[in-house]
């Protein structure tokens, strides 16, 4: 079941390359290899779930929804599922190619692409059975996280993309790294505070419930941003109490 690279490019140039005669750019090869070892990871999770039991995909801070339309013909509808994707974007012009390659995909899988922020619950479906962000920029993450847990998402697949002064905990990072006597070193201190952001989501799923794990999606050659969180929520006690003690420790000085 599981599409190999050159279906997803394939795929990826007839819903979105306009001129059939154009080629590829480089940064869609890259682009493709990260939609494909995405797919991957959606497949391992699909595997969890119940095939009698309707399967929910929610594409969030989505782009052009890549991962959510190809998921869709590539992986949901040859499974034979009872799936659906939903896929929540705020930039109205990537809505709007979403909502054109629909029409290109002529999936059996439901596809609706809504134009909303990540931040608003309202456009979010309660109890979605896995939740995947591909680079979602700076605070968009952190809202990825939250309305997960929100509307107990049962798996999340993150990617976060750069991290900048949206991202909440990186104001508490660099407080700590003064406190800490970390140089001033911009790429030093840069580096610190990705590490205590990047264990700040961390423990911010594991204290919400969910086991985490954090892994190289594709190489670092194909994009600097390459560190997925796997999570799955599996809401125990003692390790989520665990978590709760570490997230407090992070930031105790």
């Amino acid at each position: 079941m599981n599409p190999c690279l050159a279906d997803v490019e394939n795929l990826l140039h007839r819903l979105y390359i306009a001129e059939s005669s154009a080629a590829l750019r480089i940064e869609d090869r890259r682009k493709a290899a990260e939609v494909a070892a995405m797919i991957e990871e959606i497949e391992r999770m699909l595997a969890r779930f119940s095939k009698k039991k309707p399967f929910t995909l929610v594409d969030a801070a989505a782009g052009k929804s890549y991962v959510g339309l190809l998921s869709a013909k590539l992986l949901l509808e040859p499974s034979g599922r009872n799936a659906s994707v939903l896929t929540l974007e705020q930039d109205p012009l990537r809505v709007g190619a979403s909502r054109r390659a629909i029409g290109i995909l002529n999936s059996k899988v439901p596809v609706n692409c809504i134009e909303a922020r990540v931040e608003d619950q309202t456009r979010w479906p309660m109890e979605p059975s896995l939740v995947v962000a591909l680079h979602a920029c700076g605070g968009a993450s952190d809202a990825v996280i939250d309305q997960c847990v929100a509307v107990k998402a049962s798996a999340l697949l993150l990617v976060p993309c750069c991290t900048g002064k949206s991202v909440s905990a990186v104001s508490r990072a660099l407080a700590v790294a003064e406190e800490m006597g970390i140089p001033r070193h911009a790429a030093v201190r840069r580096r610190f505070a990705q590490a205590m952001v990047d264990a700040e989501r961390t423990l911010r799923l594991e204290t919400a419930g969910y086991e985490t794990e954090v892994v190289e999606f594709v190489a670092p050659t194909v994009t600097p941003h390459n560190l997925l969180w796997r999570a799955r929520y599996v809401g125990e006690p003692n390790r989520m109490e665990n978590a709760r003690k570490r997230y407090e420790l992070l930031w105790k000085r």
